[in-house]
């Protein structure tokens, strides 16, 4: 890599981490395949978070059996004999990032109807999140060395990591900590998101289908990110930063 520096007018040849991106192949009683693009890491994880936002999965109890490939970045899930993955398929929720062209809003996840309330009686303190998020920058190793990486961790009411992720997509941080939660068991219910990249709906609805009460991100919420929020009974925090942070919905579960 070239180096240049403009304020001292030099250049210089020198090494660089970049952040690796390869395509992992799912396939689904070895019929149904698709990919996603990723990091080469946790990919058992951001299958089964994957697969329980896209309602292909409703619980790690459908699974008979899960195997990775690393060096091939292959994932086979086996569903239990019960299952019918046609009417799954048939059935699961419109709304991906992929949108079909339909005479509809393309915001498809703000009208979804399976986006449920989320029924928790969970309170946490700000400074809570304040620490989860020093926890995160702590084991944020990628993004320190490539610059290149989105982070997601769950955290418990008391501010203890339960899951954490680092991927190029930010998407795909949280289909991983979900997925990790899960296969943890996990009550979503007592514990809080945190994500480093812009919050959109189509995260909210992630965040739903766990059933985490509460999203908080370093960075902006987008303003489909406060609808779903608000539909879905999820606390939206933005900006999380220097000891402020914005508070879109559901606020009376943070306290000072």
């Amino acid at each position: 890599m070239l180096k240049l520096d403009l304020s001292a007018n030099t250049s210089k040849r020198t090494i660089d981490c970049i952040a690796e991106e390869v395509p992992l192949q799912i396939t689904i009683n070895n019929t149904h395949s698709f990919i996603i693009w990723c990091s080469p890491s946790q990919f058992k994880e951001l299958t089964v978070g994957h697969l329980l936002a896209e309602d292909l999965l409703y619980s790690v109890d459908d699974i008979e059996n899960l195997t990775v490939n690393q060096t091939h970045h292959t994932c086979q899930v086996t569903l239990k004999p019960n299952i019918n993955l046609k009417d799954r398929i048939k059935n699961q929720r419109i709304g991906t990032r992929i949108i079909p062209l339909i005479k509809t809003s393309t915001s498809a996840y703000q009208q979804d109807n399976k986006l449920v309330a989320v029924q928790t009686n969970l309170t946490i303190k700000a400074q809570t999140i304040i620490d989860a998020i020093d926890q995160m920058n702590e084991k944020a190793h990628g993004f320190k060395e490539t610059g290149g990486l989105h982070d997601s961790g769950i955290f418990q009411a008391d501010g203890t990591m339960v899951a954490f992720s680092e991927d190029v997509g930010r998407h795909n941080t949280v289909d991983k900590v979900i997925g990790e939660g899960a296969l943890k068991r996990i009550d979503f219910s007592k514990c809080f998101l945190i994500i480093t990249g812009r919050v959109p709906g189509d995260m909210i609805y992630k965040a739903a289908k766990a059933g985490l009460p509460i999203v908080a991100s370093v960075a902006a919420v987008l303003n489909s990110g406060v609808t779903s929020a608000q539909k879905a009974n999820i606390t939206l925090i933005g900006f999380v930063r220097n000891k402020h942070m914005n508070i879109y919905t559901c606020t009376q579960r943070i306290t000072l």
